[in-house]
């Protein structure tokens, strides 16, 4: 099965739903009337409708029956009500995709028919601008093609891997959160800038395009992040001075705390309260 001549529906209509809209379009791997949307605003589906040509329904339930593929895009703590709804008419011929953060397959597979082909999914926010990075769980009760079909849905947003779900919570930790963290060395740098004499805009866009090229440039050439500092990093010159400084604050292992804690929390959310 690939995606083309299907009828992809998306239980949940918000900022990630649309990203994944917007990238199956621009790819032009199924057209506007293949594309099916629910959301409890109203508002939301008329907007969607208009940018989209798609088709949007408030009845969670009838989406499904006419869908193949059906992205679960609801908030993980409405997963639970709105599979209520929709059980019924979910059978082996349909592929689910959940994007919802914390909720196992074991978890939704409970509520659901025991056969039901299911894959968990762990997208990150740049894919709004389908620059994001998504991690694939590989499932068990798959048919052949299905990991292919989830690779060509989110491969129009960015780049995907593939790996066991049991290392999803890690993957929440670094490339979920990981843009958050990003965003703060940004904004440092931008601030180093000001206080350096930079103005804001300036410093922000110095900040903004360099951390831009230099990961372009570690994926374009494959380029290892320590070579790129070498590359740069002159004897006895101004960046050596600079890592020397962000070494002296711990940059490293701060930063591999932020993903552990973050992931430990992914784990404690996942085991839900006690």
């Amino acid at each position: 099965m690939t995606i083309k001549g299907r009828n992809v529906g998306f239980l949940g209509a918000g900022n990630m739903g649309e990203a994944l809209i917007k990238g199956l379009l621009g790819a032009k791997l199924v057209p506007a009337e293949a594309i099916h949307a629910t959301d409890v605003r109203l508002e939301r589906l008329k907007e969607l409708d208009r940018q989209y040509g798609i088709q949007v329904s408030s009845d969670n339930a009838d989406l499904v029956r006419h869908a193949d593929i059906v992205i679960l895009a609801v908030k993980p703590q409405i997963m639970e009500s709105v599979l209520k709804q929709v059980a019924p008419v979910v059978t082996r011929r349909k592929l689910l995709i959940s994007i919802a953060a914390g909720v196992s397959t074991a978890q939704i597979r409970a509520m659901l028919q025991k056969d039901a082909r299911l894959i968990r999914v762990m997208p990150n926010t740049p894919a709004l601008v389908l620059a994001g990075v998504t991690a694939i769980a590989k499932a068990e009760g798959l048919e052949a093609d299905d990991l292919d079909v989830a690779r060509e849905i989110f491969g129009a947003v960015g780049r995907v891997v593939v790996l066991d779900e049991e290392l999803l919570d890690a993957v929440t930790g670094l490339s979920g959160s990981g843009p958050a963290y990003v965003a703060v060395v940004i904004e440092s740098l931008a601030d180093g800038g000001v206080r350096m004499g930079l103005d804001r805009i300036t410093a922000m866009t110095l900040a903004t395009q360099t951390v831009l090229g230099a990961a372009k440039l570690l994926l374009e050439t494959g380029l290892h992040p320590g070579a790129l500092k070498d590359m740069v990093s002159s004897p006895g010159g101004t960046t050596i001075a600079g890592i020397a400084a962000l070494e002296e604050g711990g940059i490293r292992t701060t930063f591999i705390k932020a993903v552990e804690r973050a992931t430990q929390r992914s784990r404690e959310l996942g085991r839900g309260p006690k």
